[in-house]
């Protein structure tokens, strides 16, 4: 069984990081930008794994639990004010919620 060279893991965690990046700073939407950072949170996981994977040890792996588990809170959290925020605007748009000063 060949292995995949880290070579190619770390630039498919950039290329992902690149994509997340980008859906964060184009969208308006909030659930969009939501789910853009945890595409950026699952390219730097990879990159912990395959780091891991490269040195035989499970650093990267557990590095990588540690990141899920930022992530599900960071969901629950955002999920909870885009909740309150369409409660209250009755839109997701973040330029609209630009007028939330004072």
């Amino acid at each position: 069984m060949s292995a995949v060279p880290i070579n190619h893991v770390l630039i498919l965690a950039a290329i992902l990081f690149s994509v997340g990046l980008t859906g964060v700073l184009a969208r308006r939407n909030i659930i969009f930008m939501l789910v853009s950072v945890e595409v950026m949170l699952n390219a730097a996981g990879l990159a912990f794994v395959a780091a891991g994977a490269r040195w035989q040890q499970a650093d990267g792996q557990v590095m990588f639990l540690f990141i899920l588990t930022m992530a599900s809170a960071e969901v629950a959290v955002g999920l909870a004010l885009i909740l309150h925020l369409h409660w209250r605007r009755l839109s997701l748009d973040s330029d609209t919620l630009n007028k939330m000063k004072g």
